[in-house]
Parts: structure tokens; C-alpha cells; sequence
């Protein structure tokens, strides 16, 4: 039977992820379509942190560091990560945030490309990458460029001035995304290095780092991932580099030998050499046990999932909200796994979207923001968040004083 053709109610029915939905919190009067931008609480962590609170940290007090193997949490973590976005075992580590590592491969990558001025990326990409860069030229040479260009020009604009290009591949206000592996064979061509953000991709949809040949990737673990609020960020360095690169941050973790307390620096030989300070433990061990979900499933599946969910919104939407305009691509396999809207009075509309039991979000100046956590999502929640929206806009009930009253986080 077609899709188009089965009732919401078969659709749930054959839902095969509905089980996933049993592995999180939530809720039960909330539509949550804001996973795009902080994952949703998954059951596994409360224990997990509990445990690493009372047993690890007060029995084990500082033995934990080894008895519990605290001291290794970046690089087991780290792994588990590096499966959900196409990378080796050892590429990558979970370390710091998402601005800091930025700011490592940025500096990384002028270093190895010292004839070259040009950082490449796009209005599109989201705003503390780009702060990053600017914060880099103030440090580095006045002569090094942060270069702009609208995402659909990046690839013209890639010339032998470029050192590197660091763009994200989901762009954090309409979905739209970019196509790694040929962006990335285009840098490669005129000798720059690539750089990718992956805080909208990774535990989305399938991401292939090493297949695509990217040099460098960050993310963040609190969106898809469901790290939790300020969960730690990643890192990745392709194998070829791990020697060249070097970290500019010299911490002791990055060092090959932190207990032995060296006076001098001496780089570790693993990509554990992109570590700056101590590993935030407790941070990790949620992150650790938010991971297990993603042993249950596949991303193909995911992203399968993500697509009818998103599908059907904007199809939802469009028969019930005529006024609101789709700011993201119309091809599924172009975008991440969200939908945005434009609206003049995008903020408040939200506002009463949220107070009226369905969660998504805005981002400046008219973008309405819906997330698609194929995970804990289901299609009745779709048609009745799109249902909701449309009383909303057709009443007007958006227009009072309490909706337009911006808060600090939109």
C-alpha cells in the first residue's frame, strides 16, 4: 500500500522505530519539534549520571580517573561518535565545544597551508564559526581574509588563495545542505584544505567523513545526539593530517604524556593531540549513555523516517497555514533533517506555538524553526503540531503583548 494512500494511525502502526520512543522522556502534553537544537532527555541517562555521581565519583572518589577509566572518556566516546558520522576508529574526539575546536582546526589549517590568506565559507554558515575565524585574524595577521559568499557561490569562489574552507553542512536556519563530497574534491583541487560542522548533521542522517576525504570536521552532542544541555563538542582529524596538524590550544591532555609532567610540549601522536584540559566527566557519561539508542537503528532509517515526517508537515502546513512561506528546500535529500517557515511575525507565533503545547523555535529576522527527531517522533504528533499551527495563524492568537515579548534564548 502506498503511503499517501494509509491512514496517520496505519502509519504509527508500522512505524519501524516506534519502539525508540519507549527509550526517552517526555512530556506527555508536548510535541517536541525542537531536537534540531536540544535532543530530548533519554531515560539511560539519569541512571547513568546517577551511578557516576554515588558509586564512581562518591566511592571511587579520585580512583575513578582510573578504576572507572574517566581518563579515556574522550576517545571511547569519541569512537562511538565517529561510526555515526562515517569516520575511523581513533579520528575523532570528544572534547570542549563546539567554538574551540573551530577555532583548533582553524589555526591548524592556516599553519599548514602558510602561503595562503583566504578562510572560505558562507552567510549561511551559523554565526560563532565565522566569530572564530574573525577572533583567528585578529591573533594570526591582519593580512589573513575571512571571505563570504552566498552558499550557492562557494564553489566558484574556491582559487589557490584559499587556505581553507569551512563551511556547515546543514545550514542552521533553513536546512538547506550542502554536498560534502563535491565541495570537498573542489577544495582539494585548488589545494585548500576542508573543513565541515556537522552540529546539524551528525545522528540526523548518514554523514561519510572519510568517503567525502574532509581534513577536518566539528559537531556538537546536544541536538540529534541528545547529549543533553552543553554536552561536549567533537573533533576530527583525517589520518593523513594527524601528524601536521597540531593544536595551537597546548593543553596537557594533548600531550603524549600528561602525567609525566613534562616541562616542555610534546604533542601526542593520536588525534588525542586536539584535547586541551580535563575531560568533563560527568558531561561525558550522560553523552556515553545517550548513544545507546543509536545501536538500536540505523541512520539510513533515520533519515528515511525523517524525510515521511518532514514531508508530511510541510504538505500539513501548506493546506492549513497559506500565509507561511517554506524556507527550506523542497527536496528532502537537500536539506537536514528540519523544516523552516518565514514570517513577519515569526517570533510570536512561535511563542504561542509553545505555549500551546508544540515546541520548535525562531532564528532571526522571520525564521520559524520545526526539528524532526525520527527517534521519538511520531505522525500523529506532525498532523496535530501542523493542526495546532493552523488554528493558531487563523486566529490570530499569536497577536498579544506576552508573544512578542522577546526572551534571551528564541
Amino acid at each position: 500500500m502506498e503511503l499517501d494512500a494509509i491512514s496517520i494511525e496505519q502509519r504509527d502502526e508500522q512505524d519501524q522505530l516506534a519502539h525508540l520512543q519507549q527509550f526517552f522522556s517526555l512530556p506527555d502534553d508536548v510535541i517536541y519539534l525542537d531536537g534540531n537544537s536540544l535532543g530530548a532527555l533519554p531515560k539511560s541517562v539519569s541512571a547513568a549520571l546517577t551511578n557516576a555521581v554515588e558509586e564512581q565519583w562518591g566511592k571511587s572518589l579520585i580512583k575513578g580517573w582510573n578504576c572507572h577509566n574517566w581518563i579515556d572518556l574522550p576517545s571511547k566516546v569519541g569512537d562511538r561518535i565517529a561510526k555515526l558520522v562515517g569516520a575511523d576508529e581513533g579520528t575523532l574526539v570528544c572534547a570542549d565545544s563546539t567554538s574551540l575546536n573551530v577555532f583548533k582546526v582553524l589555526a591548524t589549517a592556516i599553519k599548514m597551508r602558510p602561503s595562503r590568506k583566504v578562510i572560505l565559507s558562507d552567510t549561511g554558515n551559523f554565526p560563532t564559526d565565522l566569530y572564530m575565524a574573525q577572533g583567528l585574524k585578529g591573533l594570526v595577521s591582519e593580512d589573513l581574509e575571512l571571505r563570504l559568499v552566498a552558499p550557492e557561490d562557494v564553489e566558484n569562489a574556491l582559487d589557490e588563495s584559499v587556505a581553507v574552507m569551512m563551511l556547515t553542512e546543514v545550514d542552521y536556519r533553513t536546512g538547506r545542505k550542502h554536498n560534502m563530497k563535491e565541495l570537498t574534491e573542489k577544495a582539494h583541487a585548488v589545494g585548500a584544505l576542508a573543513m565541515w560542522d556537522l552540529c546539524h548533521s551528525a545522528g540526523a542522517f548518514p554523514v561519510h567523513l572519510k568517503a567525502a576525504e574532509a581534513d577536518f570536521a566539528v559537531g556538537c552532542s546536544y541536538k540529534y545526539l541528545n547529549g543533553g544541555p552543553g554536552a561536549p563538542a567533537f573533533v576530527y582529524v583525517a589520518p593523513q593530517h594527524k601528524n601536521a596538524a597540531g593544536n595551537p590550544l597546548t593543553g596537557w591532555m594533548g600531550h603524549s604524556a600528561p602525567f609525566a609532567f613534562d616541562l616542555g610540549y610534546e604533542p601526542s601522536a593520536k588525534t588525542d593531540q586536539m584535547r586541551v584540559g580535563t575531560p568533563q566527566v560527568l558531561a561525558m557519561t550522560a553523552l556515553d549513555a545517550a548513544l545507546d539508542v543509536f545501536d538500536q537503528t540505523s541512520l539510513e532509517a533515520l533519515q528515511a523516517k525523517s524525510i515521511e515526517l518532514s514531508e508530511l508537515f510541510i504538505s500539513e502546513v501548506k493546506r492549513r497555514c497559506p500565509s507561511l512561506e517554506l524556507a527550506s528546500p523542497t527536496d528532502p535529500y537537500k536539506r537536514g533533517s528540519q523544516v523552516s517557515f518565514c514570517h513577519e511575525h515569526g517570533y510570536a507565533i512561535m511563542q504561542a506555538l509553545i505555549d500551546h503545547g508544540v515546541i520548535g523555535d525562531f532564528r532571526a529576522p522571520n525564521i520559524i524553526r520545526f526539528g524532526f527527531a525520527p527517534l521519538y517522533l511520531t505522525y500523529a504528533n506532525i498532523v496535530k503540531a501542523a493542526e495546532i499551527l493552523g488554528e493558531i495563524i487563523a486566529g490570530n492568537l499569536w497577536d498579544t503583548p506576552a508573544y512578542h515579548r522577546k526572551s534571551k534564548v528564541t
